[in-house]
């Protein structure tokens, strides 16, 4: 949570802290860098629902929460594609451990409806829980319920059901309206239970819409966002409410839309993916004007970024559109480039900040939407198997200073002060005096040069295609900082100190000057830090490098308060942990993760992770003797700069071992493709008009599975005719999104199979994926009698509508049949998914027998199944099953996150969906990827007990198909972890 100025005078534990903040500069100080009057007061609460209630409020500088400046830093994590709820508390403590004071969600309406007016938000989609756990964890939550929230999910969010409903979507037609209103109480119902103003909760922000920009000035479109907004009102939303436009547009600024006379609660906010091989932007306040500006579009409101690339999403590999995996998307949106861009965006004057993502996880089932496979890893900071990656390194410096150095939160920009061959940028407080530079290298080679700060000049390097930010006249506790060439991370008070963190680059040597009218006593406790006194500057440098903490203790004298300055590279200032509590404030290092701190009598109690054995350093309030970790006691001894050292190294986490999969049973099924199969109990295709924007051909009935009720996965089709003696093949025209496919049999032999050709870069934003399928028919299956044309359609889910034309609506499945050689009237049957059951919610299933017969669940008696081995080699159109079990036995206390590989020849032609303990945990397609890891959720995933495994695996007959290999694999151990209730698995 980001300081004020007073509560961080009252952090200190002194009054006489906001009277150092107001004085001079120190002997020598230039007038520009004086320090002006700050006001002293308590600390702002972090944010708990803790009964009482709050203000929340904004001006062109930041968003004021209870009157004090308030940076947001923001990830982004989605409950729906982490489908186990005690999972959620190890994401959000991770994220709040790492520097974000809040957590951006989007809300699926897909996900929660099943059918018009029906609503669950119980289990795996329990909001309310979600919302409790992120207040008990301490985050302030921005809550982005849609109705329509793309995010790269089927009909982007749209549900399934509302593709065969009258209305146009995201307008203001009221049979769509009717939807959105019920949809919105169900969702408000729930929100207004956890408002931060009301001290039930943490919802500090609430969006409505997202990125919709296709009827801007038509009375539609302002009609439909002051419909939205006046709803949310009704339903009891009392915080600042927002839009996130698609790029800095100047979209739905205040004013735009009528808010029913309400004025001042309205954010405007765009998004932001910029390519990672271009130069950062100056789209904040202090970027370029006018209406397409970014922030300047909203002069008066704060500059916010409801979604800032954290990554990017990957799409399905192919010839022409390759997906090359999210290794890709973190290596080009590395560290470095977060670093450099956020650092920009700082600069500029942005304020609310969310990253998006932060954390991507699963689009499980069939969630996904066309252009996405299941992972949604997105080269995020923590991966998809919830493991830390080094993006965390500049997130984790930049939220902890935004939120521990209060002047971060108004900035002014200043007289500019140039580097050669370096982008400068130069902002001030105007409150405190404090100055902040960012310097930003835009070149492919590290560039070295000078930068005049406080009367000196600073000879600076910033690595390629990096930035590094630079202050000067910080105050820092009850002394003054002259300037520094490392960026702080920490300014808090710890017992009887102050404690100051400077963070920079392994490898180099850093620089700081501390203003003192006499030569302070200081005690050098790493002999690596050097300093000089002269002429009222402490001159300090530090090399950082080998993932050390380097410490030096300025004492205190009759004035000040000692000052413990610590320094780290990057592999330590990922270690540190700053945690407040009601007796005092607490710095923590060495552990690889902090989840939890608190203070009962003498005892510091601590829970975290390790991976490595790691030491344990605590600094916190007068009266610590002890040391918790996990429940268990260290042992510990006082250091020289006051903190509680551990005596041996906190334990590592031992080895996870894993069982080898075997024991496989097989059965073929598609028992839907003979003849004789009994079909009387499908639905009849007898629909003459649609709701689709896909026309229904002339003279055929709608064969589009919407409009029968089946929303999601795969679809069968059985028309039934008379006399094929004069057809030459069959042509069946269908639509699928990408990678999609059509498999034909006329009575029960094979006709072929059809894959959806892979749209390339230009095609696929137009949602090209239909396609005629023509089909040979041989002359000896030409006869006289009763046929019987048998038709397996892999739908791909939903269009996204991102351009709010209704193109979810687009058919899914058979849009038309007809004959070559002759015309025969078909008589068409279809069937779909069973009914969803109540745990898995209704994106689990698709519309495979094995599926509609439970094949994938555990318990199904499989024992009469065929034993055998991987790999395999088979050639046969349509779907063989495959199922084991497998134990496992992680020990307690451990978490380890835990996937499942498949691999093989990737000439082979065939697709899995992948059950386990009956969660359809994603889609592997063998020749496309590039997927081939499947992340196993604990919770789902019994990591002590049995689990069943299922795969239902579609051949081609083009080629051999397998399975090849199969394996687990373990994506990351440590000690420690969250306890983990297992999920609901109903079984036969």
């Amino acid at each position: 949570m980001a300081l004020s100025r007073r509560s961080f005078s009252a952090l200190a534990g002194t009054a006489a802290l906001g009277l150092a903040l107001g004085g001079s500069g120190g002997p020598g100080a230039p007038a520009a860098y004086a320090a002006r009057s700050v006001p002293t007061g308590p600390p702002p609460p972090e944010p708990h629902a803790d009964g009482r209630p709050h203000t929340v409020g904004f001006d062109h500088y930041s968003l004021l929460v209870d009157g004090r400046r308030l940076v947001l830093w923001s990830g982004e994590m989605h409950p729906f594609r982490l489908p186990s709820p005690s999972l959620w508390w190890d994401v959000l403590q991770k994220m709040r451990a790492h520097g974000h004071n809040a957590v951006s969600i989007c809300v699926a309406w897909n996900y929660h409806s099943p059918a018009p007016d029906r609503y669950d938000f119980t289990g795996v989609r329990d909001l309310d829980l979600f919302l409790r756990t992120a207040a008990e964890t301490g985050l302030y939550v921005v809550v982005r319920p849609g109705p329509y929230i793309n995010a790269e999910v089927d009909g982007g969010g749209l549900p399934g059901w509302l593709t065969a409903a009258p209305g146009t979507a995201r307008t203001a037609d009221p049979a769509y309206l009717r939807h959105v209103d019920t949809w919105l109480t169900h969702v408000d119902a729930i929100v207004s239970r956890h408002l931060y103003t009301r001290g039930t909760g943490t919802v500090l922000l609430y969006q409505i819409e997202n990125e919709y920009d296709s009827h801007v000035d038509e009375p539609a479109g302002r009609d439909y966002m002051a419909h939205l907004y006046r709803k949310v009102r009704r339903d009891g939303i009392d915080v600042p409410l927002f839009h996130n436009d698609k790029g800095r547009n100047g979209h739905w600024v205040p004013g735009s839309f009528d808010t029913g006379g309400e004025k001042g609660r309205w954010l405007y906010g765009f998004d932001g993916y910029p390519s990672p091989s271009r130069t950062p932007p100056d789209w904040g306040h202090f970027g370029t004007g006018g209406r397409t500006g970014g922030a300047t579009a909203s002069p008066h409101t704060p500059g916010f970024v409801p979604e800032f690339g954290g990554g990017w999403f990957d799409p399905w590999g192919g010839v022409s559109f390759r997906g090359k995996g999210y290794a890709e998307a973190r290596r080009t949106r590395d560290a470095a480039y977060e670093r450099r861009f956020h650092l920009t965006n700082l600069a500029n004057g942005i304020t609310l900040h969310n990253v998006y993502m932060t954390f991507g996880g699963t689009s499980w089932g069939w969630l996904p939407a066309p252009v996405v496979y299941t992972s949604y890893d997105y080269g995020a900071a923590l991966d998809e198997g919830r493991q830390p990656t080094d993006k965390l390194v500049p997130m984790h410096q930049i939220g902890h200073m935004l939120q521990r150095v209060p002047d971060f939160a108004k900035l002014d920009r200043a007289p500019e002060v140039k580097a050669a061959g370096l982008t400068t940028y130069h902002l001030t407080n105007p409150d405190t005096g404090a100055h902040v530079h960012v310097l930003r290298n835009d070149h492919d080679k590290d560039v070295t040069s000078t930068l005049p700060v406080g009367g000196t000049d600073l000879p600076v390097t910033v690595p390629a295609r990096d930035a590094r930010l630079m202050v000067a006249g910080l105050s820092l506790g009850q002394r003054r900082l002259r300037y520094s060439t490392a960026q702080p991370m920490l300014l808090m008070s710890a017992g009887r100190q102050d404690v100051a963190v400077f963070t920079g680059w392994s490898g180099e040597m850093v620089s700081l000057a501390l203003e003192a009218a006499e030569e302070p006593l200081v005690t050098r406790l790493d002999p690596d830090v050097a300093y000089v006194y002269d002429q009222g500057l402490m001159r300090v440098t530090a090399p950082l490098g080998g993932g050390r903490l380097l410490r030096m203790l300025v004492q205190g004298d009759g004035e000040n308060r000692p000052l413990l300055l610590l320094f780290a590279d990057e592999a330590a200032s990922v270690r540190l942990w700053p945690r407040d509590t009601p007796s005092g404030s607490l710095l923590v290092y060495g552990p690889e993760l902090l989840r939890t701190a608190a203070l009962r009598d003498s005892a510091v109690h601590l829970t975290g992770d390790t991976v490595e054995a790691a030491g344990l350093e605590v600094w916190g309030p007068r009266g610590i003797e002890r040391v918790v970790w996990n429940g268990g006691a260290v042992r510990t001894s006082v250091s020289g700069s006051a903190s509680l050292c551990s005596a041996a190294p906190l334990p590592g986490v031992p080895k996870v071992e894993l069982p080898p999969l075997g024991g496989w049973r097989a059965r073929t099924e598609n028992p839907e493709s003979g003849p004789n199969f009994d079909d009387s109990g499908w639905r009849l295709a007898d629909k003459s008009a649609s709701y689709s924007t896909t026309e229904v051909p002339k003279g055929q009935p709608v064969l589009f599975a919407d409009d029968y009720g089946f929303h999601y996965g795969d679809v069968w089709y059985r028309g039934t005719f008379t006399d094929s003696t004069g057809i030459e093949a069959v042509e069946l025209a269908y639509s699928t999104g990408t990678q999609g496919l059509l498999m034909a049999w006329l009575d029960g032999e094979p006709l072929g199979t059809h894959r959806m050709p892979v749209p390339d870069s230009r095609t696929i934003r137009k949602g090209s994926w239909a396609d005629t399928a023509v089909l040979p028919v041989r002359p000896e299956r030409r006869s006289p009698g009763r046929h019987v044309l048998s038709v397996l359609v892999r739908r791909m889910q939903h269009d996204q509508d991102g351009r709010a034309q209704d193109t979810h609506k687009a058919a899914r499945g058979l849009t038309a049949a007809s004959f070559t050689g002759a015309s025969p009237k078909v008589r068409w049957r279809i069937q779909g998914e069973a009914a969803p059951d109540p745990v898995r919610g209704p994106m689990n299933n698709g519309g495979l027998f094995g599926e509609r017969e439970g094949w994938h669940l555990p318990g199904f008696p499989d024992r009469d199944w065929e034993a055998v081995d991987f790999p395999r080699a088979e050639r046969r159109q349509g779907v063989t099953w495959y199922r084991t079990t497998f134990p496992l036995a992680v020990p307690p206390g451990i978490d380890a996150s835990i996937g499942l590989v498949m691999e093989d020849d990737p000439s082979r032609a065939y697709r899995a969906q992948i059950f386990l303990n009956g969660w359809n945990m994603g889609q592997y397609v063998n020749d496309v990827g590039p997927q081939h890891t499947f992340v196993l959720p604990n919770g789902i995933l019994r990591t002590r007990g049995t689990n069943t495994l299922a795969l239902a695996v579609l051949s081609e007959f083009t080629t051999l198909s397998g399975p090849g290999r199969v394996r687990l694999t373990l994506l990351g151990a440590a000690a420690g972890g969250v306890p983990v209730t297992p999920v609901a698995s109903p079984g036969r």
